[in-house]
């Protein structure tokens, strides 16, 4: 399905814990001088108007960006990824929001390669502009002109597919994020699929998977079908924003599963969490939940030994 257009939704709160987590998954890859691969199966637009368009018509990032701007108590992670966002509207002024291409292209340095997929025809034709965009205002600043071409490629191509070609990146490090609309109950499966798959070839890559939390038994089942892959370990993070509503719609929770993840990020969430929920609650049903551990085919029996919970 190519109905789903993300500028609906940009800057909710499913955003800010989608991109704060991936700004620090990419720091943390950035610590060796070693080049990294970021991956994009589902890249969008690349940007997103706020006060015109499709952002403008249901206002999600009030729920998200927006309870964040003016804050001055912002805990690091999130200082930085707010800052990241300021800079794209240097009116002070909260017009433009960043897609996770645009993400991984401030925080990638030079070295870096970015590989970005996007099936939808429009959404495809506007990341290639957005990043043209990039690219003249970098020229025209005097910095780097190297945005697009051999560091920064992008495909109109489903992106499910073409990650096989890119794994394993030429430099062994790497990160691939998968984020579908799931629009189509089919994405759950693909998602699977894609990441057994993935962990073939790369065995030692970072792989992220944001995911809606809905009533619907592919949401529900997902999380514990990724722990069962072969990886070297796991993490699951969710934020709710508000209880669940009666009829069972609206996206009011959603999270994110990483897998090989780096050990800095469990007690970075651990901190973080609890801020967030205070921060972006509607309503007492605002919760998180955090948990790690090992596949779950590792172990015997039924206690899961290697696994961590905390909640909210």
């Amino acid at each position: 399905m190519l109905s789903y257009r993300h500028a609906f939704h940009a800057g909710n709160h499913a955003d800010v814990l989608k991109h704060v987590v991936l700004i620090q998954l990419l720091r943390y890859l950035g610590q060796k001088d070693t080049p990294y691969m970021y991956i994009d199966t589902h890249a969008g637009a690349g940007v997103y108007a706020l006060d015109t368009g499709y952002a403008a018509k249901n206002v999600e990032y009030e729920t998200g960006i927006s309870r964040l701007w003016d804050r001055k108590d912002l805990p690091e992670p999130l200082a930085e990824y707010v800052k990241l966002i300021k800079g794209m509207n240097p009116s002070g002024k909260m017009c433009y929001y960043p897609g996770s291409p645009y993400c991984a292209e401030q925080i990638a340095r030079e070295q870096d390669r970015l590989r970005l997929f996007e099936l939808h025809p429009s959404d495809g034709k506007i990341l290639e502009e957005n990043f043209r965009k990039l690219e003249a205002h970098a020229a025209a600043q005097g910095q780097r002109t190297t945005v697009r071409g051999k560091r920064v490629m992008i495909q109109k191509s489903d992106g499910f597919l073409g990650l096989k070609s890119l794994l394993p990146p030429p430099s062994r490090r790497g990160l691939v994020l998968i984020d579908p609309p799931y629009e189509n109950k089919d994405d759950y499966r693909r998602v699977k699929d894609t990441l057994n798959d993935a962990l073939v070839r790369f065995a030692t890559g970072t792989y992220a998977v944001w995911y809606p939390v809905l009533q619907r038994m592919e949401s529900r089942q997902m999380p514990d079908k990724l722990k069962r892959l072969p990886s070297n370990g796991w993490l699951n993070v969710t934020l709710s924003v508000s209880a669940p509503t009666p009829d069972g719609f609206g996206l009011h929770s959603s999270g994110m599963f990483v897998l090989n993840p780096p050990w800095t990020l469990e007690p970075m969430l651990r901190e973080l969490m609890p801020f967030l929920v205070k921060a972006l609650a509607r309503d007492e049903g605002a919760t998180f939940t955090l948990e790690s551990g090992m596949p779950t085919a590792v172990h015997t029996g039924t206690r899961r030994t290697g696994d961590k919970n905390s909640q909210v």
